[in-house]
């Protein structure tokens, strides 16, 4: 049996932009420059965010780094 508490919840891009306020051409370009959490692939054509990345952007956004881990 898996327990579901421990599994990291991946986020879509239109929560991430809801609880940022980032504008989606801002997150992508703070993507490049590795001062937002990558994503991560989902399906062939699909892509998220780890919840808890996005929790630790959103606590600091001035210190954030990206560490190059997904």
């Amino acid at each position: 049996m898996t327990n579901t508490r421990n599994m990291e919840r991946i986020i879509r891009l239109k929560t991430v932009l809801d609880r940022t306020g980032l504008s989606r051409s801002t997150l992508y370009r703070k993507i490049a420059e590795g001062t937002f959490p990558r994503q991560v692939p989902i399906s062939v054509h699909g892509a998220g965010w780890h919840e808890s990345a996005i929790n630790r952007w959103i606590a600091d956004p001035g210190q954030y780094q990206d560490d190059g881990s997904a």
